[in-house]
């Protein structure tokens, strides 16, 4: 008896785990905001110590990358942005914006310490910035243009995805 549930159990088991593997996830069900909206008006701070509003930063490109530290997806994105994105295209018309979700400024500042991103740096230590765009999962990024509106936004920082943004900063940017 033990041995045939210890094999159901297994089975099940197996089973649950290779269903999850193939089901994609559909990370546009868990957005609060779409392409072709206005980006919400908020405030923030940087480890430089700067403060900003998206109404102030109108007339500039902006990228909006939400991460965590904990985050192995995030910590693969972040040196791409920065190699790939900020070296390339940074200028007084575009900024890129990493604010680390339910991180202090503190940690952020120790964050950054360690790995030298040359890009703006904040934190979102309650999620209020990160919970107006979505309601779950990270890495997530949103491109801003100079009028305000928003874009490009996805989950993650994949090749495909990648060439994409990097073809839309440069029609902003460029």
């Amino acid at each position: 008896m033990f041995k045939t549930l210890f094999i159901l159990f297994f089975a099940l088991l197996s089973t649950t785990a290779f269903s999850q593997e193939n089901t994609a996830i559909n990370f546009e069900a868990y957005d609060i905001t779409k392409v072709g909206d206005q980006v919400p008006d908020f405030a923030f701070k940087t480890i430089d110590g700067k403060s900003y509003t998206m109404s102030e930063l109108k007339g500039k490109t902006v990228l909006l990358v939400f991460f965590a530290t904990w985050c192995a997806p995030c910590m693969k994105e972040l040196p791409q942005i920065e190699s790939k994105i900020w070296e390339k295209y940074k200028s007084d018309d575009f900024m890129v914006v990493a604010l680390g979700r339910e991180h202090s400024m503190e940690e952020m500042t120790t964050f950054n310490t360690k790995k030298g991103f040359t890009f703006k740096l904040g934190p979102d230590p309650e999620r209020k910035i990160y919970s107006q765009f979505f309601k779950k999962y990270i890495p997530r990024n949103v491109l801003i243009n100079k009028e305000g509106k928003i874009i490009y936004q996805k989950q993650g920082f994949r090749e495909n995805d990648a060439q994409n943004l990097i073809k839309l900063i440069e029609q902003q940017v460029l």
